[in-house]
């Protein structure tokens, strides 16, 4: 007998959207969370009245139309609903040489702005985002589940065989290319390496052509919408639903090695927990990152092959900075953008703590702060090498130190943001790395070198039996959405082998 009929080990939306899934279709599932709440990345904290995000509030997925609106889905199949609130403009870039842009929710309110930025590029422009709406278009035509399952394969192309064939062009193309097929502009190919950079941590040449598809589209077509409440919402639904379909989850609960069958009796395979417990299953999902799958879940057997050759392609991006702050509410102008980007210099674009990126999600639901005040989450890229080695004061002084930069930093967009602060908190890579469960603290993975679009990312199936991969290092990589949608591939593979 199974302590369950799949194990889940983590909760953040790829795990659950992996574990509903299948709750839906009847399938026993057990999540097991380190931490006291569900979400990961794309969960919150509270102090002082704040409740805070712990990752970016630009949601996709909350769509009403189409096949692309992955969270709605996954909310509907375990028959709960969560409120979100629309957002008018996904970015207002803040860039050097007063590249000053929004990205407006209207599509040609969008193409109009950059043209008049650009006015020697309006057709480029046009050309360029007119194709990453063939790659959403083709997306949007059919069920996003998983291409390791041939029978789906199969059914798909036979309801659809344009959009598949169209999809099978894309995935080996970059954004970089396809870009500079019709623009040459060397500042507007800046300002498309950072639309790329803001969400793919990569510039234009190594993200994949489908994501981007996705992206630049999606925001016009679905639209940003914030759930009323905040992020970690979206999980608490989430599992809410999961329970509700007869399904567990346990908090507080570490995992400190998988089994595989081959080890293990009974026909199972087996987790084991920080306490000493074994539990069994017929089949377990790892929403952990590769790294810690590979590395630290199946630390006494040999590491596969595939995934010698998948870190080969692919490295550790870095983790963030975190600035949380609580302000008083003179501090942001009524009719500021949710979400900015800004930077002074494009050399600095990939460095540590170079591209700034600012999330006001009050502007959008007052309901997280305290009268009069709103919430200023301010996040960068940044190494987990530079934050180690430091003694307790040092590290502090350290944080106090990035803390003042990124505020002074800030004022070019809020000048009397220090003047109006009620709350500051900063997280680090080795914040992100204790309480998220994540090697280096790590955003997800990025190409070590170009690589042909997603054809370098694994799927979910793993060289160990009954063991599957869901998140981020997984098809097609970061993004809430693009979790989701790796959460929807791996149930579906896990599903039909079990026969459902």
């Amino acid at each position: 007998m199974f302590d369950a009929d799949v194990i889940v080990i983590g909760s953040g939306i790829g795990g659950l959207v992996t574990a509903t899934q299948l709750a839906a279709k009847g399938v026993k599932v057990l999540v097991l969370e380190k931490y006291l709440i569900p979400g990961g990345s794309a969960g919150y904290f509270e102090r002082e009245g704040y409740r805070f995000d712990v990752g970016a509030s630009m949601i996709f997925g909350f769509g009403k139309q189409g096949t692309t609106n992955l969270l709605t889905r996954a909310l509907d199949a375990v028959k709960v609903q969560l409120e979100t609130i629309p957002d008018d403009v996904q970015i207002h870039y803040h860039l050097p040489d007063r590249l000053d842009i929004k990205v407006d929710r209207s599509y040609e309110k969008f193409i109009q702005a950059l043209g008049d930025r650009f006015p020697h590029e309006r057709q480029g422009i046009r050309k360029f985002y007119d194709e990453c709406w063939k790659v959403f278009n083709c997306l949007n035509a059919i069920e996003l589940l998983s291409l390791e399952e041939f029978r789906y394969l199969m059914r798909v192309f036979f309801q659809n065989p344009m959009a598949c064939l169209g999809l099978v062009k894309y995935l080996p193309q970059n954004v970089g290319d396809v870009a500079k097929r019709y623009i040459s502009d060397p500042e507007l190919l800046k300002f498309i390496d950072m639309e790329c950079y803001c969400w793919s941590v990569v510039p234009a040449d190594k993200t994949p052509m489908i994501n981007a598809g996705m992206v630049f589209s999606d925001r016009h077509y679905g639209g940003i919408n914030y759930p009323k409440g905040g992020v970690g919402k979206i999980a608490e639904t989430l599992v809410d639903g999961l329970e509700k379909a007869g399904s567990e989850i346990r908090y507080g609960v570490r995992v400190t090695q998988v089994i595989p069958k081959s080890k293990a009796k009974n026909g199972a395979i087996v987790v084991k927990l920080s306490n000493g417990e074994t539990l069994t299953a017929q089949r377990v999902v790892s929403n952990a990152t590769r790294w810690d799958t590979f590395e630290y879940l199946l630390k006494d057997e040999t590491m596969p092959s595939s995934e010698q050759r998948w870190q080969q392609r692919y490295q550790k991006s870095p983790s963030f900075l975190s600035l949380h702050l609580g302000v008083k509410s003179e501090a942001i102008p009524s009719d500021s953008a949710c979400h900015h980007i800004l930077l002074e210099d494009w050399a600095d674009m990939q460095k540590s703590e170079g591209t700034i990126f600012v999330s006001i999600p009050t502007l959008l639901d007052p309901s997280l702060a305290p009268a009069e005040h709103h919430i200023v989450h301010t996040f960068t890229p940044s190494w987990i090498s530079d934050w180690e080695g430091l003694s307790p004061s040092e590290y502090e002084h350290r944080k106090e130190e990035a803390a003042s930069k990124l505020i002074a930093r800030l004022e070019r967009i809020f000048p009397t943001l220090s003047q109006n602060l009620d709350y500051q908190e900063v997280g680090t890579p080795r914040t992100h790395r204790r309480f998220l469960g994540r090697i280096d603290g790590t955003y997800g993975p990025i190409p070590q070198r170009k690589l042909m679009g997603l054809l370098g990312m694994p799927f979910n199936r793993t060289s160990i039996p009954d063991l599957y991969c869901v998140g981020d290092s997984t098809f097609p990589g970061q993004g809430l959405n693009a979790v989701a949608f790796s959460g929807f591939a791996c149930a579906h593979l896990v599903a039909s082998t079990l026969n459902l």
